[in-house]
Order: C-alpha cells, then sequence, then structure tokens
C-alpha cells in the first residue's frame, strides 16, 4: 500500500504527541526545587521507556481487538506486534503508544520531592496495564463504555475524542491517591523554599505541551474539516483558559504570573481534549475560559483538605478533566442535525452518559491506583528517608544534581572517570576552591 497523506499526518501527530512527554518534563522540572529538577524530569523519561515496551509487547493488544467482559482486550492477541508486520495498523499502534505514556509521566508531579525512583518504574508498567490499558478499551476499542457495550448501549455513548476520561481523568486521579498514599513533604504549606526554582523551564514545557497537543487531538481527524474545527478549538480554548487563569490571579492576588499563565494553557489543553471535535470555536473559547478560572481557584484546595499534590496534578489535570468531559453534556454541537448538548436542545442524555463515563474512569483509577500504590509502599516502599528528602532526591536517587557551580560542592558525587579526569589537575582544583574561599570572606 502506497503511503499517503492521512498516514504520514498521523506519523507526524505520533512524533508531537511524543515531544509533549519531554515537553512536560521540563514543566514539572521547572516547578520543583532544584536538587529535585533532574529526579522529577527523570520520572517522564523513564515513562517512555518503560511504556514503550509495555505497549510493544501487550499493551496495545489489551486496548483493541477482542475484548475480555468487555473490560480489556486479549493481551496476546497482538503480543510483540508481531501480527502488524506487513500491515498499516503499525502507524496507529505508535500513535496510541504516545497516549500511554503520557498519561502515566502526568501523574509524576503529584509526588515530587520525596518519591523513590526504583518504586516508580515499578508503579509505571502495573498502572498502565492495569488502569489505562482497560479504560482506552472501554472507551476506543468497543469496550464497556462504547456504542455496543453494555454501559454505552444503556445510558449512551460518552464523547471522549482524545482522552479527557482515558487520560486525564485516569491520570488525575491516580495523582491524588499516590499524594495521599505517600504523605506531605516535610515543610508543606510552611517552608518557602517549596517554590519553582526555573520559571523559565515550566514556560518553555508549557510551549512544547502546546505545540504537541496539535497532533495530540488531531492526530485521528477523519476529514479536512474535522481537522480544521479541531486546530481552531486547540488553539482557543488554552488561549481563553490562560486569559481566565491570569483574571482570576488578578482579582484573587493582584498580580498575574507567569506560573499562571503556564498553567492556565495547560488547563485549557486538558479541558479542550475530549470536547476538539464536538464544540464550535465559540464554546471552546468559553470552555477555556470557565477552565482557567476553575482551575486556579482548585489550586487551593490541597491547602484546605491537607493533601500534598506537589505540582498541581488534581486542580489542572482531574479537575479541568472533568469539566471539559461534562461540559459535553452542554454545548456538544449536535450531529447532522440530531443530538448535541443541552444549549442545542439536545436534551440530558449526552450529560448522563458523560457523568457515567467519567464516574467509571474515576472508580476504576482510584481503586486500582490505592492497590498498586500501596503494594509498593508497604513492600519495599514508595516514599525516600527523611534525611534524602532533605539533602534532595536528585543525590540520593541519581547521585547527580541539575546545576554544578564550579566546585562549590552542590554538584554530584558522581563522575565517570573521576580518577582520569580530575587527578592531574588536583593543584589547579585546590587553588580554584582557595581562591573562591578568600573571596567570599574577604
Amino acid at each position: 500500500m502506497d503511503l499517503t497523506a492521512g498516514h504520514v499526518w498521523v506519523m507526524i501527530s505520533a512524533a508531537l504527541v511524543l515531544l509533549m512527554t519531554p515537553g512536560l518534563a521540563f514543566f514539572y522540572g521547572g516547578m520543583t526545587r532544584a536538587k529535585a529538577a533532574l529526579n522529577m524530569m527523570m520520572m517522564s523519561f523513564i515513562a517512555v521507556g518503560l511504556v514503550g515496551v509495555v505497549w510493544v509487547l501487550w499493551g496495545y493488544s489489551m486496548t483493541g481487538g477482542d475484548g475480555i467482559a468487555q473490560l480489556f482486550g486479549n493481551p496476546f492477541t497482538s503480543f510483540g506486534l508481531a501480527s502488524l508486520i506487513g500491515t498499516e495498523d503499525l502507524i496507529g499502534a505508535g500513535y496510541g503508544a504516545t497516549f500511554a505514556i503520557i498519561t502515566v509521566a502526568l501523574i509524576s508531579g503529584a509526588i515530587a520531592d520525596r518519591a523513590k525512583f526504583g518504586a516508580w518504574t515499578i508503579f509505571v508498567p502495573i498502572w498502565v496495564t492495569a488502569v489505562y490499558c482497560p479504560l482506552a478499551f472501554m472507551v476506543w476499542g468497543g469496550g464497556l463504555l462504547s456504542a455496543d457495550g453494555a454501559v454505552g448501549g444503556a445510558v449512551g455513548e460518552a464523547i471522549d475524542f482524545a482522552g479527557g476520561t482515558v487520560v486525564h481523568i485516569s491520570a488525575g486521579v491516580a495523582a491524588l491517591v499516590l499524594a495521599l498514599i505517600l504523605g506531605k513533604r516535610q515543610g508543606f504549606g510552611q517552608d518557602p523554599a517549596q517554590r519553582p526554582h526555573n520559571i523559565p523551564f515550566v514556560m518553555l514545557g508549557a510551549a512544547l505541551l502546546w505545540f504537541g497537543w496539535f497532533g495530540f487531538n488531531g492526530g485521528a481527524a477523519g476529514s479536512a474539516e474535522e481537522a480544521g474545527l479541531i486546530w481552531i478549538n486547540t488553539m482557543a480554548a488554552p488561549a481563553a483558559a490562560m486569559v481566565g487563569w491570569l483574571m482570576t490571579e488578578r482579582i484573587r492576588d493582584g498580580r498575574p504570573t507567569s506560573l499562571g499563565a503556564a498553567s492556565g494553557i495547560v488547563a485549557g489543553l486538558v479541558a479542550i481534549t475530549p470536547a476538539c471535535a464536538n464544540v464550535s470555536p465559540i464554546g471552546a473559547v468559553g470552555l477555556g475560559l470557565l477552565s482557567g478560572a476553575v482551575c486556579a481557584l482548585a489550586v487551593g484546595i490541597k491547602y484546605r483538605l491537607g493533601f500534598d499534590d506537589s505540582l498541581d496534578v488534581v486542580a489542572v489535570h482531574l479537575v479541568a478533566g472533568i469539566v471539559g468531559t461534562l461540559s459535553l453534556g452542554f454545548i456538544a454541537l449536535p450531529v447532522e442535525g440530531a443530538g448535541g448538548g443541552l444549549f442545542y436542545g439536545g436534551g440530558a442524555g449526552q450529560l448522563v452518559a458523560q457523568v457515567v463515563a467519567a464516574s467509571i474512569a474515576i472508580a476504576l483509577s482510584a481503586v486500582m491506583t490505592a492497590i498498586i500504590g500501596l503494594a509498593i509502599h508497604k513492600t519495599i516502599g514508595f516514599r525516600v528517608s527523611a534525611d534524602n528528602e532533605i539533602g534532595g532526591v536528585d543525590l540520593s536517587e541519581h547521585a547527580e544534581t541539575a546545576y554544578e557551580f564550579g566546585g562549590l560542592g552542590v554538584g554530584g558525587s558522581f563522575h565517570p572517570f573521576a580518577e582520569q579526569m580530575f587527578t592531574p589537575h588536583k593543584t589547579t582544583q585546590k587553588t580554584t576552591q582557595q581562591n573562591v574561599t578568600e573571596g567570599i570572606h574577604s
């Protein structure tokens, strides 16, 4: 079969979505303290490695094909993707992998500064297998929530074009559960040092996420008309959400912030994800304004309820995911003059379907994440020691730090080929250190 423009677009979209995970690493890495930046970024990067392997071996098979009790696909149907060799289905399989990768990476922001990297590497493949793949099958693979599924057939099929339930609600709930299991960081809510150490990284990460999101939402477009609507909505909703977040900050705090601008962009992207192909551009603007304001206010929930979601995954991904998913019950466009949301005279049927799908995603992710997280926490432990948390998880987990300041003792203790590299220059290093010390005390 010849390579068509459609094939190329899906491949480019997959590359865009894969870029979102390194973008997320910058977004999250900049929001942590300097002594935890590398660990935070590594949690995203290792998700690429682990989920990429799982997807090839059994993950893809679990999201389609013959279902088991309408809950997940048979993991052995396309084990190793062997049955897809020589077919164009490999393109779609690659596209699907990038969604699974970033979904689990999103969770990591809730446990920044205090999670064992080894525990995270165990959590990632189990969670993708037990939560993401079943949800993807239920919503997109002909399972429980599809039009022919037991639930979808009874209450109506929920609209989730690009992952409001499968990606953002499931990841947001998992983030909340893990934050509760690991407990609060030392000094949570009191230590002024628990602030983002590199806002330019955060803004760079938000930019990369926005760029990649055009592939995230648009890769599955079925026509030029649908692709155009998706593109405009993916521009409009985060733009409006940024405005909504900054307006909320200006009214509440007296100043709009760059961190708020970056967070507002992501909130709008999350909210438009399930709705990108099913709302008008005006609807996307309204949804963006709403999600930006609501998520800005939701950030304070963790302080009132006493859970430590380090980087506000719950406030952005869970809340915006719910807002975007449920909004379709009100602003979904009619299809060929039929159906649609309440605002288009479509009745309450679509809203009911959206509520049911969101509820099932919340319940599945909460229960399975609690089982996986507690099992790891009660065996090998999910949280680093108090001393390692104070010293920084970059050093304790990776023997390195994000920044090296001229031999002043802030770099990592691990140096490849240290003896060969540094032995000939011991005298020079000593003199440099003495000069620095003398300069400080002079």
